[in-house]
């Protein structure tokens, strides 16, 4: 990223370009923004955190710059800001060639394609995004919500502003896709006759950001992690006493398909749990929600006075099919009856294929998205929609399209004329 161009647009934010990396730090108090706002020393403290792990990861600090930000909101965000969020974002390169997005509170991601935007809203997390992006063709930018959650529109063409390095006061900032060629011709490489202020703070520009664009939000997007997805005979082999279960409804449950058994066996033993989050461990020592009184992997009491410990995220529950084929849940996955050549697929997320008679399931139906501890099913526009029905109620209800749902415990949902019921993985509570 060290050699896009980076703009900034105006505002009264906390903007900074580390290492190649770009902090956007919202300031919330009254009046201009000061070297003791709470803003710009958030700003400094993560701006030191990121050269750390660049020193460390310097083909790709993406990770690790997620792994430390993470840690630095448990133990030093209060210091800084006592009784008030620090809301933050950051852009960095990812050891996979693409770009790592980290959010906290009301900043906004945004990836604009040639004729597509993407959308990614920490405000919209259970805690924070951690996703990895492949770069788009023309531009991704990091924004602070305003009052009513909107963002500003991006712009239709460049400028020239460039903030190579240190912080700016700005409502936001753009780091353009293309290398951008000085007047040398060599791309990267400044002109010797180009003014550059002085290096605390430097902005590389020949005029003042021009004023803010009227806000106009984009469509809701989502957040999540990546993992693995399991199947029911990996279930049982954990817990002996498991059985599928049969879901009731009007169409008649279809048989299990064989064939997406050995591909879900296939798929989970091809991938291991990796993601990190913050929780406790029980009595037994396994992961587990720090929300929760109960261990999340074997049900047993959870001490909740223990400190929040980094721990490798177990799958955080199962989807009930209603011909009784289960899946566990551990990664981002999306379902419909042929999802395997969606462009969600080619972004990492778990293929789940589910045959449907009556033609109203789309190839990619609904997503089904993990954040931290929580799961969420969101609708990607489907031509029939996706519908839940709460647990107890009789009524189902369309989603929203580009809206998440979070998942609760017997929750059921459905797409096309099959139906999907969400359960913990975990057994009953001990006692």
């Amino acid at each position: 990223m060290k050699d896009r161009q980076v703009e900034v647009v105006a505002g009264g934010h906390a903007v900074a370009r580390v290492e190649g990396a770009v902090v956007v730090v919202a300031h919330r108090g009254r009046g201009r923004l000061t070297p003791q706002s709470p803003a710009v020393l958030a700003l400094e403290s993560l701006a030191e955190l990121i050269r750390e792990a660049s020193e460390q990861q310097p083909a790709g600090p993406g990770a690790l710059v997620a792994r430390q930000a993470t840690r630095w909101l448990m133990k030093h965000a209060e210091q800084i800001s006592p009784g008030e969020p620090i809301d933050f974002g950051v852009l960095s390169a990812a050891d996979t060639g693409g770009v790592a997005i980290f959010l906290h509170g009301s900043v906004t991601a945004v990836l604009a394609g040639d004729s597509t935007f993407e959308q990614y809203r920490g405000s919209d997390s259970a805690f924070t995004v951690d996703r990895v992006a492949t770069v788009p063709a023309r531009a991704i930018a990091l924004f602070v919500d305003d009052a009513k959650g909107r963002i500003p529109e991006l712009p239709a063409e460049r400028g020239i502003g460039w903030l190579v390095e240190g912080i700016a006061q700005a409502g936001g900032a753009i780091v353009w896709s293309d290398p951008v060629r000085g007047r040398s011709g060599v791309v990267g490489q400044a002109d010797p006759h180009r003014r550059i202020p002085p290096p605390t703070a430097r902005i590389d520009s020949e005029q003042a950001p021009t004023a803010e664009p009227a806000p106009d939000p984009y469509p809701t997007g989502t957040q999540a992690s990546t993992a693995m997805l399991d199947s029911s005979e990996d279930q049982q082999a954990i817990d002996p006493h498991f059985a599928p279960t049969q879901l009731g409804g009007t169409n008649p449950a279809p048989r299990p398909d064989p064939d997406l058994q050995r591909r879900l066996e296939a798929t989970a033993k091809a991938t291991a749990l990796t993601v990190k989050v913050l929780g406790f461990k029980c009595a037994r020592a396994h992961p587990s929600d720090p929300r929760s009184a109960f261990c999340t992997v074997c049900g047993m009491p959870v001490d909740q006075t223990q400190q929040l410990i980094e721990v490798v995220r177990p799958p955080l529950g199962m989807l009930i099919l209603d011909d009784g084929m289960t899946y566990m849940l551990a990664a981002d996955a999306v379902i419909g009856r042929d999802p395997e050549h969606s462009e969600q697929a080619q972004r990492g997320l778990v293929p789940l294929k589910v045959d449907d008679s009556s033609g109203g399931m789309s190839r990619a139906h609904a997503e089904i998205m993990l954040v931290n501890w929580d799961v969420s099913v969101v609708d990607r526009g489907s031509t029939n929609g996706t519908r839940t029905r709460m647990p107890g109620y009789r009524d189902w209800v369309r989603l929203a399209t580009d809206q998440p749902m979070l998942l609760v415990p017997g929750v059921e949902v459905m797409i096309g004329n099959r139906v999907l019921r969400f359960e913990p993985a975990a057994p009953p509570p001990f006692g």
